[in-house]
């Protein structure tokens, strides 16, 4: 049986210029070389299957090549090349420092360091998860770093960049490696295809390559396993059914519920999705991202940043025409809000279908609003005497007036605007204290000659008590003033002067404390400035507290008088 390579190791990239997604590393590597200005440590980070150790043996090998081609590349004919793809080459060393992460690990390699190579230029040091290894092992590993020899170099490979020590950091070139494009993962999954004589889909490369999340290594694996899932014919339906990937097609038929207000439909359809294995949270972060792609399809500019393929970009656009920009995000924001919610909910089934609920009624709530803006009838011009404040404020003291009164200052509006001081004298105007803001049919006073009958006013206690009760409603945050003003007692003195009795001296210096405030308050409801009122504290006879038994009996006595004969009677009872 022939030896079965994967396809992650079968298609690795030999050369600068096969390195998928990382034109910024390579370019910077070929130009180093070409210059002549190797450093003594490079350190490559980045995330996981992104070409890290790929870009390290590359390197390591231009570098020993004794006749580099024109683009900065290995010849792979000479001694050099021949070894290293031979695996024999003396001259590389690839270190896990993941396993041999110790002191003793380190300094057995410092000492390989000491020693010149037999055949070549230069000792290649490739250390990988350089982050694994113990503080100590990084101490001792500070010097020959700092100032190896001139034929040694060291290539420091990490996923965990914040892991490894400053000192390290300082000594070595940082190259920052990037996810690679959903695109570019495809097109490379396309060129293993055709070398594999496989037969495919363009939506499920997509696929496959939106699900390794940026690493070229996870997608040929996922490749590999799809090839052997469907016997070499991978098709869009296959892949997401392997890789449990909710298909577009329910998203699209989502949206389509949610803008024909569709209620039974988006739940039949939920229904129908969990009925396949999906999870609730997985579905409401495939709806948002939906959403959002939406979004990014209704303008050209921002087309291409939707990642997918061409025939799902295609439909993308289609519903996007169909939708308008405030509907897309109010289900935006409606499905981010029970995202981030969804966790913390109960019933979480529950919970996603009243998302589903309030997105397909949101289309309903926006019809509604129009419609009723759209029946309320449209300002008409009115004369330029409606559009003055004043004579809003006409009408209701014209109403209260009888009869006769209304018709005559109806009859005195003139047609123009006519100055404050020109309107008719049979016109009253209402002022704050000219009225009493109470339940009491108090008669409307003129702010003019009338306004010292206004403190002449009579002051009874159903007033007090009403303007009393008013205030003590109005401060709902100050509950002891509340408590304490709703157990007072009130008693009329003059008709200026009221008094206020408390239980206790507590209450009574709780209202003392607010008394400047109650005054304000009763004062500009009633228009009476020498409005006041006195304070005092219900005077309780003094109740004998008692200690001991004789005390008791006497108090028992002095409530019952049989008391004395029970003594009588138990006589031998010493008390």
């Amino acid at each position: 049986m022939e030896n079965y390579i994967v396809s992650a190791r079968k298609y690795r990239p030999a050369t600068f210029e096969t390195v998928v997604g990382q034109s910024h590393i390579t370019t910077t590597l070929k130009n180093v070389i070409k210059n002549g200005q190797l450093a003594q440590a490079f350190l490559f980070c980045g995330p996981r299957g992104v070409g890290k150790t790929t870009c390290a043996r590359i390197l390591a090998k231009a570098i020993n090549c004794q006749h580099l081609t024109d683009t900065i590349e290995a010849c792979n004919e000479c001694e050099s090349c021949r070894s290293f793809n031979d695996a024999t080459s003396m001259n590389i060393f690839e270190l896990d420092a993941a396993s041999n992460n110790s002191v003793d690990d380190i300094r057995r390699l410092v000492e390989q360091v000491r020693i010149p190579p037999q055949s070549g230029q230069y000792k290649v040091y490739i250390i990988d998860e350089v982050h694994m290894l113990s503080t100590n092992a990084f101490n001792a590993f500070l010097k020959t770093l700092e100032e190896p020899p001139a034929y040694a170099k060291f290539i420091l490979a990490t996923t965990e960049k914040h892991k490894i020590i400053p000192t390290i950091l300082s000594r070595c070139q940082i190259f920052d490696f990037k996810r690679i494009k959903i695109d570019d993962i495809a097109k490379h999954l396309e060129y293993v295809a055709q070398k594999e004589s496989i037969t495919y889909e363009a939506e499920a490369l997509h696929i496959i390559a939106q699900k390794a999340d940026g690493g070229l290594r996870d997608a040929l694996s996922m490749f590999d396993q799809l090839v052997n899932f469907t016997s070499g014919n991978l098709s869009y339906a296959n892949c997401i059914d392997n890789l449990n990937v909710l298909d577009y097609e329910y998203y699209f038929r989502l949206v389509d519920y949610f803008r024909s207000g569709n209620i039974s439909n988006s739940l039949l359809l939920y229904q129908e999705i969990l009925d396949k294995g999906f999870d609730g949270q997985h579905f409401i972060t495939g709806l948002s991202e939906h959403i959002r792609n939406l979004m990014v399809c209704l303008d050209p500019i921002t087309l291409s940043l939707l990642d997918v393929s061409d025939n799902i970009k295609s439909r993308y656009t289609e519903q996007a025409n169909n939708c308008r920009l405030n509907l897309l995000l109010k289900y935006l924001d409606i499905a981010s809000e029970y995202e981030y919610r969804y966790r913390d909910s109960n019933n979480k089934r529950l919970f996603i279908e009243v998302c589903l609920t309030k997105m397909a009624t949101a289309v309903m709530a926006q019809q509604q609003t129009t419609t009723q803006q759209q029946a309320q009838p449209q300002p008409t011009q009115q004369p330029e005497i409606n559009q003055q404040p004043r004579v809003q404020t006409y009408q209701k003291p014209i109403q209260q007036q009888p009869q006769q009164s209304a018709t005559t200052a109806t009859n005195n509006i003139a047609p123009t605007i006519t100055p404050p001081q020109k309107v008719s004298p049979k016109v009253v105007i209402p002022t704050k204290t000219s009225t009493i803001s109470i339940s009491q049919n108090i008669p409307v006073v003129p702010n003019t000659e009338n306004e010292k009958k206004n403190n002449e006013l009579e002051l009874t206690l159903e007033v007090v008590k009403d303007l009393w009760n008013k205030y003590s409603e109005s401060i709902e945050e100050d509950v002891n003033l509340q408590f304490a003003m709703s157990q007072a007692t009130i008693e009329i003195n003059d008709n200026r002067l009221f008094t206020v009795t408390s239980d206790n001296s507590y209450m009574e210096t709780t209202i003392k404390r607010n008394r400047r405030n109650i005054l304000d308050f009763m004062r500009k409801k009633t228009g009476i400035k020498l409005l006041d009122f006195l304070t005092s504290v219900t005077k309780q006879e003094h109740q004998k507290v008692v200690y001991n038994p004789t005390d008791k009996f006497e108090y028992l006595k002095e409530k019952n008088s049989l008391m004395v004969n029970l003594r009588k009677t138990f006589k031998n009872i010493d008390f």
